[in-house]
């Protein structure tokens, strides 16, 4: 049935948008001189939906409409059925027999064996009051493992009186819970009763014994609630176990959690031996394709142990185990029999409506991709998975859905931004190839990894890189001729799809820039589109006619973009990303438009616009950008007072600010700031004293970034009260000597980082007693300055400090073992700390 709506739904879509199309694409063929008439009809038809509407081929219009008077009828008669038979169809809970447990053996397990010790100690702990235990991780990851080892430990059952357990699915029954708790400790159970007398029954035996319960695969904190208050508090030691996927519900109970990570490769190795070949060893003709078969399974000990146990009692020959290290993952999630891929999707199956959509798109990633998190919620918005409201916007309900599905241990955090928020996410294989499978059968999206076949009813194709290679010309066809596609990812050089209902488009343009500019106003349903180039400085002209693709929301291109002045007249635009912008002022108003007409309302980013002059009229057009990144250099038009950066700070929704300067005329004297303003990035300015003071006086700000930015006196004194919000200072290039710093002019600072300061003093110690800081970095910085760093990190860990590391960095091998040679001799410092880290490493991005 939920396919039967998803059916429907595309289908009205395909009609309606269909015929928006057949209303505007003509006119985007039309001759040059009747390009301002175009634009008046388009914007006509925009705002008049029941002129489109009205022109709608009604014959087809009808027949959706007929398919959803059909399913509701369904849905409504087995809602009605439902309802009548709602005491018959209650849902039971799974038996804790059919829980599958991740062993090597009678309940051997590998690699938790820290964790076990840990998890013994709390259950056994000197604490009387009753606790609470969490355990989470995704799927596969050796929760329930972990928690049935400690509950059938010798030490665990002389200590507590009564052991019980208890596995919950997300759809829960709570009589059926009470009674399969009291069926491990009674043998005096009604099954008639309800569930109150169950409950009371349950609280009379436990009341007044120290007791264990093991709550398995919770999903949620209602049935813990539900639970709760049968579990009595006997002040004497009593423990309660509960393993989870979703983080936010182990969180709940407001104690210290075990969060299980991914087996390292030794574990990982140990794992896959103990359940290939049991106490004997890995022959050696098998030691590298089976290294290679754990080294895919990537840590996850439910996809060792499945494929350990299958190649246990397979052939024990080389062909046989590179045959099924070729396409591990999918082998895994084919073996239904093993559990392997019921046991992930279970984590699917429980997603709530709105975010099944967002999970299963994680599909058109490449395996092992780090995926930017912010190109994520762009793609959702342009497809339509976003549920908004009235008090944020798309972006952010967005992200919010990113950190859902990392909660629920779905997708993973890779790499955290400057300012706290996740910057690049991945999604484990397994995992990966679930999204893909069910994505296929539901016809949500089609990955096609093969000779293509069977688009034709596809809405969303993803082409795999290695297979355009191999098959180019069949590929770039089959997907012309997929007339229902609104999703299109690929690396095809140089040509747009025909497909008149495109939404989103990714690929690479090559050097035939030609396509993008003659073709992007066929696109008029687009609403994503990125493209890059192969040599970004050869520019190109977007249309005129550009403002044809009146529906675009992101336009991000890797090369030099000229943009015409109707790209103002674009007001569904939301981001505008692009290598290299020049864009021409906005046009003025003509007399018949209204305020809304001519603003962008719903710009928020506007990424690399070089040498544009902020106006009044340029700040009164995007209102609402809340990323803006600038750049200037010597163009010999104009003089320094022509930019008018001082009407920046009438942009007051403006969040991020990155300005880079490539003369070094000091414009910074001219740029103002916004109180909104949270981050910051200047490069290439002339920054005084009492800039610093200026900038250090926003009252929001939480990020400061000052790369090659010579600051113009050797002394820099902060003042108590400046940077009172300030988490993240990045010092690149300076000219600054002395930095007389204390711990207070930086209250909440988190992470400082230093890069390639030649002429610095040193660091003042008083930077340690920072009470949040919990990161110093330097790299490429002087002598006097490393022993700086390394002394703060002896004086905290000495102190007991256990939040702060302090990591230093060196160019090149050679530098450091000079430096390490010189530490030896003079015996002065120990470079084996805890919290320090002396290393090299080859030069990445700034602040990464």
């Amino acid at each position: 049935m939920e396919s039967q709506i998803a059916s429907a739904a595309y289908a009205a879509e395909d009609v309606i948008e269909s015929h928006v199309v057949d209303q505007i694409q003509p006119a985007g063929h039309r001759l040059q001189k009747v390009v301002t008439d175009i634009r008046k009809k388009v914007a006509k038809i925009v705002r008049s939906k029941k002129a489109i509407k009205n022109e709608i081929a009604m014959l087809d219009l009808q027949m959706v409409i007929e398919d959803m008077d059909s399913i509701k009828k369904k849905v409504m008669e087995f809602r009605d059925e439902i309802g009548s038979n709602e005491l018959d169809m209650q849902p039971t809970s799974t038996t804790s027999s059919s829980t599958p447990f991740i062993t090597t053996g009678k309940n051997t397990m590998v690699g938790f064996d820290e964790q076990l010790l840990q998890l013994l100690d709390k259950l056994t702990g000197q604490r009387s009051n009753r606790q609470i235990i969490p355990i989470v991780g995704m799927g596969g990851i050796g929760k329930t493992t972990l928690a049935k080892n400690s509950y059938e430990h010798s030490l665990i059952v002389h200590h507590f009186d009564i052991r019980t357990w208890v596995t919950i699915s997300q759809k829960y029954n709570v009589k059926q819970l009470l009674l399969q708790l009291l069926s491990m400790i009674s043998s005096e159970i009604n099954s008639e009763d309800d569930e109150q007398l169950l409950g009371q029954k349950l609280h009379k035996i436990l009341w007044g014994r120290r007791y264990l319960i093991v709550i398995d695969d919770i999903w949620g904190i209602e049935a813990w609630d539900s639970l709760n208050l049968f579990f009595p508090e006997n002040n004497n030691g009593s423990r309660i176990v509960a393993t989870t996927r979703i983080s936010n519900v182990a969180t709940h109970f407001d104690s210290s959690l075990f969060e299980l990570s991914f087996l390292d490769e030794d574990k990982s190795w140990e794992l896959f031996c103990k359940k290939t070949f049991g106490e004997a060893g890995c022959p050696l003709e098998l030691e590298d394709v089976g290294k290679e078969i754990v080294q895919k399974c990537k840590g996850l000990p439910l996809s060792i142990s499945v494929i350990g146990g299958l190649l246990g009692t397979s052939h024990m020959t080389q062909k046989y185990w590179k045959t099924i290290s070729k396409d591990l993952t999918s082998f895994l999630n084919s073996r239904e029999d093993e559990n392997c891929l019921s046991i992930l999707s279970l984590s699917y199956t429980y997603l709530p409506a709105h975010l099944k959509p967002c999970f299963l798109y994680m599909g058109i990633f490449p395996e092992d991709h780090k995926i930017l998190v912010s190109r994520l919620t762009k793609l959702w918005v342009a497809e339509g998975f976003i549920k908004s409201n009235e008090s944020q916007s798309l972006e952010e309900i967005a992200r919010g859905y990113v950190n859902d599905l990392i909660d629920r241990n779905l997708i993973l955090k890779h790499t955290m931004g400057s300012n706290g928020n996740v910057k690049n996410c991945m999604i484990h294989d397994l995992l990966r190839d679930l999204c893909v499978k069910v994505a296929h059968k539901e016809e949500f999206i089609c990955v096609i990894e093969g000779i293509p076949r069977g688009t034709e009813r596809v809405h969303r194709i993803v082409c795999d890189k290695k297979l355009q290679s191999k098959y180019p010309f069949r590929v770039f066809y089959t997907l012309r001729l997929a007339p229902l596609t609104r999703t299109w990812v690929t690396s095809i050089d140089g040509r747009f799809s025909k497909n008149r209902l495109l939404r989103v488009m990714s690929f690479n343009n090559g050097a035939k820039k030609k396509y993008l500019h003659r073709h992007i106003v066929d696109q008029v349903n687009m609403r994503y589109l990125a493209t890059s180039f192969k040599i970004p400085s050869l520019g190109v002209m977007l249309p005129s006619s550009i403002d044809i693709v009146w529906n675009l929301q992101t336009l991000i291109i890797r090369g030099r973009v000229n943009a015409p002045s109707e790209i103002w007249e674009m007001r569904q635009l939301r981001h505008v990303d692009i290598w290299e912008l020049h864009l021409h002022d906005p046009p003025p108003r003509s007399g018949d438009q209204q305020q809304d007409d001519f603003v962008l309302q719903n710009l928020q980013t506007l990424k690399n616009v070089k040498n544009f002059v902020w106006s009044e009229e340029a700040c009164k057009r995007v209102v609402n950008v809340r990323k803006l990144k600038l750049e200037y250099g010597i163009d010999g038009k104009m003089s320094n007072n022509d930019y008018q950066l001082y009407n920046v700070s009438q942009l007051h929704k403006l969040e991020s600010l990155s300005c880079v300067s490539y003369c070094k005329d000091e414009r910074l004297r001219k740029l103002t700031f916004p109180s909104s303003l949270k981050k910051l990035r200047l490069e290439g300015f002339m920054v005084r004293y009492q800039d610093l003071t200026v900038i250090g006086s926003l009252p929001c700000l939480e990020v400061l970034k000052l790369l090659d930015s010579s600051i113009k006196e050797p002394e820099w004194n902060p003042v108590e009260g400046e940077f009172l919000r300030l988490k993240f200072l990045l010092l690149l290039w300076s000219g600054l000597v002395s930095w007389n710093v204390e711990s207070s002019h930086f209250p909440v600072l988190e992470k400082l980082v230093l890069l390639h300061m030649e002429e610095l003093e040193g660091i003042p110690l008083d930077i340690g007693e920072i009470p949040t800081l919990r990161l110093l970095e330097l790299k490429s910085c002087n002598e006097s300055m490393i022993m700086s760093a390394i002394k703060i990190a002896e004086e905290q860990e000495d102190a007991g400090n256990e939040i702060l590391q302090v990591r230093v960095e060196f160019f090149s091998e050679y530098l450091l073992e000079r430096f390490k040679k010189k530490m030896k001799q003079s015996g002065d410092h120990n470079l084996t700390r805890n919290n320090l880290q002396v290393v090299t490493k080859k030069y990445g991005p700034i602040g990464s």
